[in-house]
C-alpha cells in the first residue's frame, strides 16, 4: 500500500521543474514536523535525487512566507558563493526547486503545501557535540551562517513562527497557564514556579536589548542543532545548514545561547539525575573559539558581551516552555512518561545553575572582557 503522504507527492511531483524520468520515491528520514520524501530521477542517464517535503501548517501557519524566507537567504547564500568562485556551490547552500509557474512551492489536492530540494549527496550530519572539537566546529559553523547573511538587503524577512525566542511573551502565556491551572497542577511546581519569577527580569535581557536598540536585530536560524549542520563525507568539513523553516528577524544571540544550552552539558534534556546536569567549561570555551572565529567579524561589542547571557537566556526560556506545557496538559510537546515537561523543566533549571556557579569564569572567556 502507497502511504498517504506519497500518493499526494506522486499526484503533483511532475508540477516541480524536475527533468527526465522519475524512477523511484519513498519516505526518507525520521523528523517530526515535516513529512519527508526522497525520489530518483534518470536525467540522460544520470541518477539525480530530490528531497519533498510536505509543510506543516500546524507549525508553520503560513508556508509560504516560509518559503519566500528560504528562498531569499539560499538565492543570497548562492550568489556570494558564485561571486566567491567556491566549487560545488550546489552542495554548499539548500537548492529550492521551483514549480513550473515559478512558485517554490505546490498545493496538494488536499490544500497542503509541498516543497522540492535538490539532494546533497555525499553528506552527513552529527546528533551531539561529543567533544570540545566538535564544539568548536559547530560554532564555526553557525557563525558563519550567520556571516552569509548579515549583509542581506530588502525587506525584513517573515516570522515564521511569531514570538518563538520571545521571552516576554512566553511569560504571559506561563502567567496565563497558571492562572487556569486547567489541569491542577500548579500546586505540584511551587519551587519551579518560583524559580520563574525570580529570574523574569533577568530572562528577559535580550529582547529589551534589541527593543532597546543596544543590540541590532539580524537573520538567526533559530534552531542550532548539531543536526542541522550537513558535513561532507571526504573531508569531514562543513557544507551547510540546514532545516532554515525558523530562519527569520531576531537576533544572533538567539543562535549563539541556544549552542550554548545544548552542546555545553553531557546530560540528556530529559535527564532526571540533575546531578549529571553540569555547565562544561571546555565545551563552552571550544564553542566560542569557533563560532567568535567567524562571527567577530559582523557582530558589535554589546552583542558579544551577552554572549554567555545568551546561552542563560535560552536555557530559561525553554524551562519556561517545558513548565507552561506541562500546566497546560502537555499537549504541544511529546511526552514519554507522565511529568515528562516536568522533569525537562527541572532539568534546564539545573544547567542554569551550574552556569551560574561558575559565571565569573565564563565571562573570562568572552573576548574583549579585559579579565
Amino acid at each position: 500500500m502507497i502511504p498517504d503522504g506519497l500518493s499526494l507527492l506522486l499526484g503533483l511531483i511532475d508540477g516541480f521543474t524536475i527533468y527526465g524520468e522519475v524512477e523511484s520515491a519513498e519516505p526518507y528520514g525520521s523528523g517530526h514536523i515535516n513529512h519527508t520524501f526522497m525520489s530518483q530521477w534518470d536525467q540522460a542517464g544520470t541518477k539525480v535525487r530530490y528531497l519533498h517535503q510536505r509543510i506543516n501548517e500546524k507549525v508553520f501557519a503560513h508556508p509560504d512566507e516560509v518559503m519566500e524566507n528560504i528562498r531569499r537567504v539560499t538565492g543570497h547564500i548562492a550568489a556570494k558563493l558564485a561571486a566567491a568562485g567556491t566549487p560545488e556551490r550546489s552542495r554548499r547552500t539548500l537548492t529550492v526547486v521551483p514549480a513550473r509557474d515559478g512558485k517554490p512551492w505546490i498545493r496538494d489536492a488536499g490544500g497542503g503545501w509541498w516543497r522540492t530540494y535538490l539532494f546533497i549527496e555525499g553528506a552527513h550530519s552529527l546528533e551531539v557535540a561529543a567533544t570540545p572539537e566538535e564544539a568548536r566546529f559547530l560554532g564555526k559553523s553557525i557563525g558563519f551562517f550567520q556571516k552569509q547573511l548579515a549583509d542581506l538587503g530588502g525587506e525584513r524577512l517573515y516570522e515564521t513562527i511569531p514570538n518563538f525566542h520571545h521571552m516576554e511573551s512566553r511569560y504571559r502565556r506561563f502567567y496565563d497557564a497558571l492562572s487556569k491551572d486547567a489541569f491542577a497542577r500548579v500546586s505540584k511546581v511551587r519551587d519551579e514556579i518560583a524559580f520563574m519569577r525570580e529570574n523574569e527580569e533577568r530572562g528577559s535581557a535580550l529582547v529589551r536589548a534589541v527593543r532597546e536598540g543596544r543590540i541590532p536585530e539580524r537573520i538567526c536560524h533559530n534552531d542550532t542543532k548539531m543536526n542541522n549542520i550537513l558535513i561532507d563525507d571526504k573531508d569531514s568539513q562543513a557544507l551547510c545548514v540546514a532545516d532554515l523553516d525558523t530562519v527569520m528577524p531576531g537576533t544572533s544571540l538567539f543562535d549563539l545561547g541556544d549552542l550554548i544550552r545544548t552542546v555545553t552539558t553531557r546530560a540528556a534534556e530529559d535527564e532526571r539525575d540533575l546531578s549529571k546536569v553540569i555547565f562544561d567549561l571546555s565545551f563552552f570555551k571550544a564553542l566560542l573559539e569557533g563560532y567568535f572565529s567567524e562571527a567577530l567579524e559582523f557582530l558589535i561589542p554589546a552583542e558579544i558581551a551577552l554572549a554567555a547571557e545568551a546561552g542563560r537566556n535560552l536555557t530559561q526560556i525553554m524551562a519556561l516552555r517545558f513548565l507552561t506545557d506541562y500546566l497546560e496538559g502537555d499537549h504541544y510537546y511529546h511526552i514519554a512518561r507522565p511529568d515528562h515537561n516536568l522533569d525537562r523543566c527541572r532539568n534546564q533549571i539545573a544547567l542554569i545553575r551550574s552556569m551560574d556557579s561558575q559565571w565569573d569564569k565564563a565571562q573570562e572567556l568572552i573576548p574583549g572582557t579585559g579579565r
